[in-house]
């Protein structure tokens, strides 16, 4: 008896002390869950009942600095599913064929999708309206669209390369929405919403709407208007000519704004992924290259602020200098005999400008190219800006300083030396280079604001305004003809560099031809840069190829500006600089033309002698004089009738045959030609006072396919 009470004594205390051991693992394991691991098993149960739909915010507009829509954000559906909700369903297979059907997508990769053990899946982003509305009417297990929006672009390919590109994720990619995301981008929101373990919605439960914060507004600097005459005059060039690049700037230079930039090849945002890459690249920022003549804008800048020369000192040409022992040339080895430092500007005379750089020395020369902008970024809003290439300073030599100060050797990029000539246009003073004036949240407040800012005076006041008359003279009588306007006064450089070889030295055959200059001369108001990157056919040069797009662009613009017209102006408001202007070449001219082309640069006309045609004027075309002067024609001897007297060889460079012997008709001289296509060389050489009835050996080249 006793020692069956002893087993069973026994037996109780093993069955409490199992009982106890098991109570206590309970309690542990309660221990754990709820403290040790609570956190994060409530965090997973919520994501389990929480279902949470992102909200995008809605992208900021884009406008033109006269409020016009040049980016905007629309709505397009976006369809999503929740895994779990379709796998509760067991349709996983068919709700994935009637979506492949639908969004033309593959159906076992949807399978696959749709199956994830994730809490949300996206099915496709921004979908056409009727392919949302065909989804919706399916009320598909699992699958729902929420809104969301993307950026359009009204206007197409006008400005793309400013504005860039925005991707699906809401989130600026390339330009101006690139630069500004954070602004623009907004806060995207999102919905949550609890579900039971049956996957249905709780209507009591957790709803929460955190709502998006839609991005803040772009006014830029860009004008519409502007922008349109600068992409249509660079689409005439890239159809003519055929070039591998082309672009434009058009800037304000009192304010540093950027009124029109344009590349091409183009692209249009709204359908980016048409194009190849290469067309989104924005040749005006990210491409350096030599800028040729343009650049002897700066060296004649540098020149007179240190007073090495003034208008009239002499220069002598014979078609070449030696530096050292290399040898350079004017373009043909064309001598261009004695001239002023006017007429080497003019003439875009290489071994003048050579004789200015070595007389600058190389310290002197460097600090102006880096006070101008050279050799480092402008700061320019917009991603991707190149600082150029400058030669070493430490190992530069007399011949690189020959080199640069003709426009060689350096790269620069377009929105460098724009800013480089438009600081000669304002006074000498650099403004920063902007393409915003103003970021505005959506209740209309002003959040950021670039004003116009001065970043150095870089020549004095007097040097500018001396340049500006120059430049103004080789517009009238220099290699810029072409960009000569009927009624403004207009200032410029002519540029044509060869190529840099992939394999060092330069190109035979490709060359980039470019003009830059500024209007009205007296008081600049456009600063416009054209650049066009191996243009096919000949002539190639920067005054054939882009001096007229530049003609065209600011002409059209000053109109659109309402500028008024020069010739009928009364002086009124413009500065003192309005008091000279330059002579204009009237020799060879009707006497009609020759006082109308005076008149309209509001000087006086005395014409002396008999005859129709101009054969001399007093003062020379070029020359500065005071508004109001007098110039002095005389008239030719020369007798149609009898076909005696003396003429005056005109330039033919660059004419047809056939104009080249209309010319000489009407003087009474006779043509030999040589070849086809474009003059290019003559004997005698323009200038020159032969006979009536003598003959002229003129040279022509083919233009070229």
């Amino acid at each position: 008896m006793q020692t069956s009470n002893l087993i069973v004594r026994k037996r109780i205390i093993t069955l409490f002390l199992l009982f106890a051991v098991g109570f206590f693992a309970l309690g542990f394991r309660i221990f754990w869950v709820q403290f040790v691991r609570g956190d994060e098993l409530s965090e997973k149960a919520m994501q389990n009942r929480m279902r949470d739909v992102p909200v995008e915010s809605k992208r900021g507009i884009i406008y033109d600095r006269n409020g016009k829509e040049l980016a905007i954000s629309i709505s397009a559906d976006s369809i999503y599913a929740i895994p779990a909700e379709v796998m509760a369903s067991g349709q996983e297979k068919v709700v994935a064929q009637k979506l492949a059907e639908v969004l033309d997508m593959d159906q076992q990769a949807l399978l696959e999708r749709i199956s994830k053990p994730s809490s949300f899946e996206w099915i496709k982003r921004q979908v056409e309206p009727e392919k949302s509305a065909a989804i919706r009417d399916m009320d598909l297990p699992g699958i729902d669209m929420t809104e969301e929006s993307r950026r359009y672009y009204p206007q197409g390919t006008l400005a793309s390369h400013v504005l860039g590109i925005a991707g699906m994720d809401n989130t600026g990619l390339e330009g101006i929405d690139f630069y500004y995301n954070e602004l623009v981008g907004g806060t995207p929101g999102r919905i949550v919403i609890e579900h039971d373990a049956a996957n249905r919605p709780i209507p009591e439960a957790t709803h929460k709407y955190i709502a998006p914060v839609d991005g803040a507004n772009l006014i830029l600097t860009i004008d519409e208007t502007i922008q349109y005459i600068t992409e249509r005059e660079l689409d005439k060039v890239f159809k003519e000519r055929e070039p591998k690049a082309a672009a434009a700037i058009v800037m304000d230079p009192s304010t540093g704004e950027i009124l029109a930039l344009a590349n091409r090849p183009a692209f249009d945002p709204n359908n980016y992924g048409d194009y190849p890459d290469a067309n989104r690249r924005n040749w005006c920022i990210n491409d350096a290259y030599e800028p040729g003549s343009t650049m002897k804008i700066t060296t004649a800048a540098m020149a007179l602020e240190e007073k090495i020369v003034n208008e009239n000192t002499k220069f002598y040409c014979p078609g070449y200098i030696k530096v050292g022992k290399e040898t350079i040339g004017c373009p043909d080895r064309r001598a261009h005999g004695d001239q002023t430092f006017s007429g080497i500007v003019e003439n875009s005379c290489n071994v003048g400008f050579v004789e200015v750089g070595l007389e600058l020395g190389l310290s002197r020369y460097f600090n102006y190219v880096e006070k101008f902008g050279f050799g480092k970024k402008t700061g320019i809003d917009l991603p991707g800006e190149a600082s150029g290439i400058l030669v070493n300073k430490k190992n530069a030599k007399q011949i690189d300083l020959g080199t640069m100060a003709m426009g060689q050797a350096n790269a620069v990029t377009a929105i460098q030396l724009a800013s480089a000539v438009a600081t000669v246009a304002n006074n000498g003073q650099k403004m920063q280079p902007h393409l915003v004036k103003q970021v505005i949240n959506r209740q209309g407040e002003i959040i950021q604001e670039n004003k116009p800012t001065v970043l150095e005076q870089v020549i004095s006041e007097d040097s500018a305004d001396r340049l500006c008359l120059i430049l103004e003279s080789e517009v009238v009588n220099g290699t810029g003809k072409n960009a000569y306007i009927e009624g403004y006064r207009c200032a410029g450089k002519t540029g044509t560099a060869q190529k840099i070889a992939p394999t060092g030295g330069y190109m035979a055959n490709e060359f980039v031809a470019s003009f830059v200059g500024f209007a009205p001369a007296h008081d600049p108001r456009l600063v416009c840069l054209v650049v066009v990157d191996a243009p096919k056919g000949y002539p190639y040069y920067g005054g054939w190829v882009a001096a007229p797009a530049f003609r065209e662009i600011i002409k059209d613009s000053l109109r659109y500006l309402e500028e008024p017209i020069y010739e009928n102006g009364d002086g009124e408001g413009h500065s003192e600089k309005q008091e000279q202007v330059v002579t204009p070449d009237v020799v060879n001219l009707p006497l009609s033309e020759a006082i109308s082309a005076i008149g309209q640069r509001m000087l006086q006309v005395k014409v002396e002698g008999d005859g129709e045609i101009v054969w001399q004027q007093t003062p020379v075309a070029g020359s500065k004089i005071n508004k109001g002067s007098q110039v002095i024609i005389h008239m030719s001897p020369y007798d149609q009738e009898s076909n005696q007297g003396e003429v005056t060889v005109p330039d033919l460079q660059g004419k047809s045959m056939k104009e080249v012997a209309s010319i000489l008709a009407k003087l009474g001289l006779h043509l030999i030609p040589e070849g086809y296509g474009l003059a290019y060389e003559q004997t005698p050489e323009a200038g020159k006072v032969i006979s009536a009835g003598s003959s002229l050996r003129v040279k022509f080249q083919p233009i070229g396919e």
